[in-house]
């Protein structure tokens, strides 16, 4: 049977963006000529540290280059898990039990401060807390599952298995091969929890600007720091870089640690009510095992939101939007005669290590690299960030050391069509029963996520 074609009159544009509160431009302001902290990057992270600076009494600072969301926080798939690339396993024997414990607890805190502030402040962020299912791209995968679960629920998470014949239970495809659920987690409007949080930071005191961008940041024999913007200079005690996949030239030192890499999201139109139900009984987050893995889930509006990762190479929405629709019919025929409503991209923030980092690097604060994690850990890791910055401890993470890429690299990443090829192979060898693909947690929040 033939694919069925797709339309070409999709929106090219985030689909959150066009249900999501209006967030006003604050370029122009006035900027200080001096601050406790200058915080760079407007998203999630940035916008949570200036929130969490502003309730301690910090005189604080936001700039952003473009406009406050612009890239992974307005972008990203709305999938809000706990837990890394690497499953409580791998955490031990790469760091130690205790680190390890420890690092993945964060990681369970972050979803308590996320669900927590929208619960609190009734922020409307059509969130959806009802866990989410990671799926077997290969019969070894699933081979895997039963111990990873007894894993991850040791660290603190509550996982089961569900077996191959019992998959219809969970979501509406026989595609793969068994599946693991894991709560908590679930699913969240990103762009309205954005909006929510600029809010909260605002209400805290917090001075936002956008159309800002950094261009350097130098440091005084004084040990204060010189923060050079398009609009002027800003002179600050301390300085914290929060701007992830999108990390220039202005700290070479972040840049050179930070790999992006371009995700892809498809949504369709509204599908029937019978439908919607049919491909998410359960109304969870869903993500498969592939290194070229897809993450979606039913929206609110009962649209399918179906993203990954389909090209390491230049690339276009449109291509990727073909690429994206032909997949979703290989996992979900049944949506075949749909349209596509919208098809948006952008870049996610990869480390050599695939784990988030926070730290100090010539004495700026970072806290980059979410590799996945993003709608949780850059919260948690903005306001982290900032108790630190105002005397508190530093997160577990920041005991991890943040390797540098292991090339000649300065933020154009050249190698990536050879990784992706090797990631090709390795997908292909794990549908015949080879190569394990991707543990678990490597949902790409981030397409901008």
């Amino acid at each position: 049977m033939a694919m069925p074609k797709l339309n070409t009159d999709y929106e090219r544009r985030p689909y959150w963006h066009s249900t999501m509160p209006l967030i006003h431009s604050r370029a122009g302001r006035q900027l200080p000529d001096s601050v406790d902290v200058a915080v760079v990057g407007g998203g999630y992270t940035g916008v949570a540290a200036a929130r969490k600076l502003a309730l301690q009494g910090a005189k604080a600072v936001l700039l952003e280059a473009r406009n406050l969301g612009w890239g992974a926080s307005t972008r990203n798939g709305g999938i809000v898990h706990p837990g890394y690339k690497w499953g409580p396993q791998s955490l031990t024997k790469r760091w130690g039990a205790a680190t390890a414990r420890a690092i993945y607890a964060e990681t369970l805190e972050a979803t308590e401060l996320v669900f927590g502030l929208i619960r609190d402040n009734d922020i409307d962020a059509e969130l959806r807390p009802s866990g989410w299912l990671e799926l077997a791209w290969g019969p070894g995968h699933a081979a895997e599952f039963p111990e990873e679960a007894a894993a991850l629920n040791a660290f603190g998470a509550r996982a089961r298995v569900v077996e191959k014949d019992q998959l219809r239970t969970e979501i509406g495809t026989a595609a793969y091969h068994g599946g693991l659920a894991i709560e908590p987690g679930g699913v969240l409007h990103p762009g309205k929890w954005f909006a929510g949080l600029v809010g909260l930071a605002e209400r805290a005191g917090a001075d936002l600007h956008d159309e800002t961008a950094v261009r350097s940041i130098r440091r005084q024999a004084d040990g204060r720091f010189v923060v050079e913007t398009i609009r002027g200079a800003i002179l600050a005690r301390d300085v914290l870089v929060a701007t992830n996949g999108y990390t220039d030239g202005a700290v070479p030192s972040v840049r050179r640690r930070i790999v992006p890499i371009g995700s892809y999201i498809i949504a369709t139109e509204p599908l029937p009510e019978d439908l919607a139900h049919e491909l998410s009984p359960t109304g969870r987050a869903y993500f498969d095992t592939r290194n070229f893995l897809s993450y979606w889930h039913v929206s609110a509006d009962r649209r399918l939101i179906f993203g990954g990762r389909v090209s390491f190479l230049p690339t276009s929405v449109d291509r990727t939007a073909r690429l994206l629709f032909r997949r979703m019919l290989e996992i979900h025929p049944q949506v075949a005669g749909h349209r596509v409503a919208f098809s948006w991209g952008g870049k996610v923030a990869m480390t050599f290590d695939r784990m988030p980092h926070i730290g100090r690097l010539g004495g700026i604060m970072h806290a980059v690299g979410y590799s996945g994690t993003g709608v949780l850990m850059s919260t948690y890791l903005g306001t982290r960030a900032a108790e630190w910055l105002g005397g508190g401890a530093p997160p577990a993470l920041a005991k991890l050391r943040f390797p540098l890429v292991p090339a000649p690299y300065e933020g154009r990443p050249w190698f990536l069509p050879a990784i992706g090829e090797y990631f090709r192979l390795q997908d292909r060898l794990a549908v015949r029963g080879g190569a394990r693909s991707s543990a678990a947690s490597d949902e790409a929040t981030s397409t901008g996520s």
